[in-house]
């Protein structure tokens, strides 16, 4: 499509993904209808911790990942765990991962998104300032906290590349700094690294303010609606068709269905390499002595989020494949590691517990770009953990792809061909 003021684009899936595709096709003159299977920002872009993390650039697969995740790879109750299951998907999803697990394959996975991160940590900024969307903003940094000396020295090398190579430096607290930085913790941390150019939001705020304003540009939200397959000719789609038996129309297709695009791959034309990665939060009422910047308590990998009146435990990484069950161990879990380090570990009154499918791609780089087997439909999925964090660049980056405007961040690392 080259005409800016006509045409339209169906976005399938109502996460952050996709109402930043619907945000920048809509500004860009396109009529936009959105298609979500279940409601507009729920599950991962309701749930997660909410961080805008410039400082998430390095991939999980990093050399050395396997061999630390194996002592664990099989408890329930671990910080990642797998379900045994026979499952050739998951096997192959292992592999792959496996062999991205090196230097090379994460630096070149970090160089691409730091552009998505950094583009989207301004856009952002835009949205909240000049388009006024309500989210919590807040720019507080990042506390990477260590409760053993030794992994917190252990970090100082990886922080030197992180600042030289990609521009996201943090500053090294001690024990002393931190508590007087960050008293809401126990004295039982050895200290932090500060990453002070991140941020942090509510998601369920910021999905809730994009609603009414996405509205306003013309976009026509359908919810409860499950794509069961394209009907195509010629290379291109000319149709979604829904489960319900309707169907919608479009010149062009974007599919930001999260961890479910699998479900869509045989109409693609590719075998997406995802496996779904549940995480759990708890949100509960603010703490009498709530910390006043974002943590991640490194030694159990459980993130905390102060929030205006209230407060969130999250993460944990689980793969069950598309399992439905909400694991009171899991949520267990996350309070026994915020009760640990911290003096008022959470508040009275538990307003909600979620969890949500992470798309998590074995290269740890999101798909963006245009389906092998549909030439006008663009795929924009497969974020892992950092969705929230790379969802308005990826947005605008869609809306570039699909109009033919240039693109402002080089689509090259995302697109399909890497699979082969």
């Amino acid at each position: 499509m080259s005409d800016r003021n006509g045409g339209s684009v169906c976005v399938v899936g109502g996460g952050i993904v996709g109402a930043m595709s619907a945000w920048y096709l809509a500004d860009a003159g396109v009529q936009v209808p959105l298609v979500e299977r279940d409601r507009f920002g729920a599950a991962c872009s309701r749930g997660n911790c909410g961080y805008v993390a410039p400082s998430h650039v390095l991939p999980l697969c990093q050399p050395g990942a396997i061999r630390g995740s194996l002592k664990t790879l099989f408890e329930r109750n671990s910080a990642f765990a797998i379900k045994p299951r026979a499952s050739l998907r998951m096997l192959r999803w292992l592999y792959g991962f496996s062999r991205r697990c090196n230097e090379r394959d994460m630096l070149r996975t970090a160089e691409a998104l730091r552009g998505l991160l950094f583009s989207s940590k301004y856009l952002y900024l835009e949205l909240v300032r000049e388009e006024g969307v309500e989210c919590d903003w807040q720019e507080r940094g990042l506390l990477n906290v260590y409760a053993e000396e030794r992994g917190l020295e252990a970090f100082r090398p990886k922080e030197r590349m992180l600042r030289e190579r990609f521009g996201v430096g943090a500053t090294f607290l001690d024990r002393e700094a931190l508590l007087a930085l960050e008293p809401a913790l126990k004295d039982n941390v050895a200290g932090a690294w500060h990453f002070e150019m991140d941020a942090h939001l509510r998601p369920d705020l910021l999905m809730e303010s994009l609603r009414p304003r996405l509205e306003a540009r013309g976009v026509r939200i359908v919810e409860g609606a499950t794509v069961a397959r394209f009907r195509g000719e010629a290379g291109a789609a000319r149709a979604i068709e829904l489960e319900s038996g309707d169907s919608i129309e479009a010149e062009h297709f974007v599919v930001a269905t999260g961890a479910w695009t699998p479900f869509l791959e045989r109409d693609l034309g590719l075998q997406i390499p995802s496996e779904p990665g549940k995480g759990y939060s708890i949100t509960t009422s603010a703490p009498e002595r709530m910390p006043t910047h974002p943590l991640i308590l490194e030694e159990s990998h459980v993130a905390i989020t102060p929030m205006t009146g209230a407060y969130r435990i999250g993460s944990t990484m689980e793969f069950v494949g598309y399992d439905e069950s909400l694991d009171a161990r899991r949520l267990q879990r996350l309070t026994d590691a915020a009760r640990k380090h911290l003096a008022d570990p959470s508040g009275g009154e538990v307003r909600e517990t979620l969890w949500g499918r992470r798309p998590m791609v074995w290269d740890g780089r999101p798909i963006i770009d245009r389906a092998p087997a549909l030439g006008n439909v663009v795929i924009a999925a497969g974020h892992s953990m950092i969705g929230i964090s790379m969802g308005p660049a990826t947005g605008r980056l869609v809306a570039e792809l699909v109009t033919g405007a240039e693109p402002h961040v080089d689509p090259a690392p995302f697109g399909v061909a890497r699979f082969g």
